[in-house]
């Protein structure tokens, strides 16, 4: 019986030693030679400053930027509170939440649902490119640009299908914001 304790109290440190330490830290550091972008979290910086990351969506509430889903992680884009709201569809905090949002974006015509629906992460970076060139015509004008302008750097910025199959044609907010504010500094 004793034998049989201390041959299973080593297995459980060998084992707790090799998946818990020894192969976190080799897959930490293939990933780091392999893909050093993708394994520090895509952060994205202009000037020496950190602007975000192409990973987690940020908060864009201004008129003349493009507008982020909406988030439900904790006070909003939160990635320590990461989680849908779990309202039902019939909740009325939800549909007041979904109405308001629609109320905040329209401008006439059908809001992508996008636009006014979180997703069950609440962190989406990307919107879908319906839900961009919806809102080509409040941005073009808030910065007294052509629409058409905007609009192609939109259809510059829609990333494609993975492997041309994997996920639906997608635009990086912060991505797109930061090539607007770019656009603009040019001017």
């Amino acid at each position: 019986m004793k034998k049989h304790i201390i041959t299973s109290i080593l297995y459980t440190v060998i084992t707790a030693v090799l998946l818990g330490i020894v192969y976190p830290l080799a897959v930490t550091g293939v990933a780091r030679v392999l893909f050093p972008k993708q394994a520090e979290g895509e952060l994205i910086t202009r000037d020496g400053k950190l602007v975000g990351s192409a990973l987690i969506g940020q908060a864009f509430t201004g008129k003349g930027y493009f507008h982020s889903r909406p988030s439900n992680a904790g006070t909003g884009y939160d990635a320590s509170a990461s989680s849908g709201s779990n309202l039902a569809a019939t909740s009325k905090a939800l549909i007041d939440r979904t109405q308001a949002s629609v109320t905040a974006e329209e401008n006439g015509t059908p809001v992508p649902v996008d636009l006014v629906t979180a997703s069950a992460s609440g962190l989406d970076p990307d919107i879908s490119p319906a839900a961009a060139l919806y809102q080509v015509p409040r941005v073009a004008a808030q910065r007294n640009l052509p629409p058409k302008l905007v609009e192609s750097l939109v259809q510059q910025h829609i990333a494609q299908r993975q492997l041309g199959l994997l996920g639906e044609p997608r635009v990086n907010v912060l991505e797109l914001n930061l090539a607007l504010n770019a656009m603009a500094a040019k001017d």
